[in-house]
């Protein structure tokens, strides 16, 4: 954590890297002139060049930072005179000091002595002007990435929810026409009934996000107070059968991922037939997958009669979804019914709160 404000820090962490530079700079002169066997008094040259490099590089940041905005030629050009400049200035105070309190009080013959080396110092400045740049480019395309990290997720979200929440219209629609009519029947204790199971699923969308996932169990309980507002329209016409395994109810699956499949089939299936229809909900697990199937006993896909063919809507929101959510680790197909109708089978990983 400490390591991450650093590096969130950008002032903060110019002064650490410089003075980590810096102090390795000192750290390789020193042994250098040790290994050479230098005065005492050289070693104290090399103190002063160090800390009056560290000092050097502060008004060449605040340079920088003046130029950053600014052409490439621009600050390239800025760059190349300031270290030659401070590198004249860096390269004068050693020599002074060398003559100084190495050669104690000796002075040169030529003033052009006190800037010897020059190139040296020049090259030296130019390489830490070199790191500075590169890190601060890489600082740059981080707070990019990491923005459009941000963006691809918000628009992710943004996403998921316009596909859950596409297809609820149609159900509030038909919902509440259905309820119209029994009030207008007279059958009001029907209708209360239905009103108060619409109210709880409809708190039930709310209060879960897209984007997180509940138990099968919380799931099923949620497609039970669907199911009963349809059976309010369709009464003995529609048929529930279910076929869950004790060990897929914990399953974590997305919040209202088979309502749509549950709501297609009705409308495609049971709603067009006068007989209306049998609706199968099975749930197992196997070999570590997760396996939902949706199954009706309608005229199928793709024989349907023309006024009532799907517009797949339900089924495409739902595939887009599993693939927002699990890309290819899940698997989303539909298939023929024994004897008639359309199955439709998800999968995808088994995964528990534990």
């Amino acid at each position: 954590m400490k390591l991450a404000a650093l590096i969130s820090n950008r002032n903060r962490l110019f002064w650490a890297l410089n003075l980590a530079g810096w102090s390795g700079y000192l750290v390789a002169a020193w042994l250098g002139a040790l290994a050479h066997e230098k005065p005492e008094a050289y070693l104290w040259v090399i103190a002063a060049t160090a800390v009056s490099g560290f000092a050097a590089t502060v008004p060449m940041r605040a340079l920088y930072q003046r130029l950053w905005s600014g052409s490439m030629l621009r600050l390239a050009l800025g760059m190349l005179a300031a270290c030659y400049v401070l590198a004249l200035a860096w390269r004068w105070l050693q020599n002074y000091l060398y003559y100084e309190w190495v050669k104690h009080n000796w002075q040169p013959e030529h003033l052009m002595d006190y800037v010897g080396g020059v190139l040296g110092s020049f090259y030296i400045l130019l390489c830490w002007s070199g790191l500075y740049f590169g890190i601060k480019y890489y600082q740059q395309l981080q707070e990019q990435t990491q923005a459009t990290l941000k963006a691809t997720a918000a628009a992710h979200q943004a996403q998921l929810k316009m596909l859950r929440y596409q297809l609820n219209p149609h159900f509030l629609f038909n919902t509440l026409n259905a309820i119209s009519t029994l009030i207008l029947d007279g059958a009001n204790d029907t209708a209360n009934r239905a009103v108060t199971r619409l109210s709880d699923f409809l708190r039930y969308t709310l209060e879960n996000d897209p984007e997180k996932r509940v138990t099968l169990g919380s799931e099923l309980a949620a497609i039970d107070l669907y199911l009963e507002i349809e059976k309010v329209r369709f009464n003995e016409r529609l048929t529930i059968r279910k076929d869950v395994a004790d060990d897929a109810m914990p399953a974590l699956v997305p919040s209202l991922i088979l309502q749509p499949l549950i709501e297609n089939a009705i409308k495609y299936a049971i709603s067009p037939s006068e007989e209306g229809g049998t609706l199968r909900i099975s749930a197992r697990v196997h070999h570590g997958t997760l396996i939902l199937q949706v199954a009706d006993t309608g005229p199928g896909l793709g024989k349907c009669k023309a006024e009532h063919k799907s517009s797949g809507v339900g089924l495409a929101n739902t595939r887009e979804r599993l693939q927002q959510l699990y890309g290819d680790q899940q698997a989303f197909t539909l298939a023929p019914n024994e004897p008639s109708g359309l199955v439709v089978t998800i999968n995808i990983p088994y995964e528990t709160d534990s």
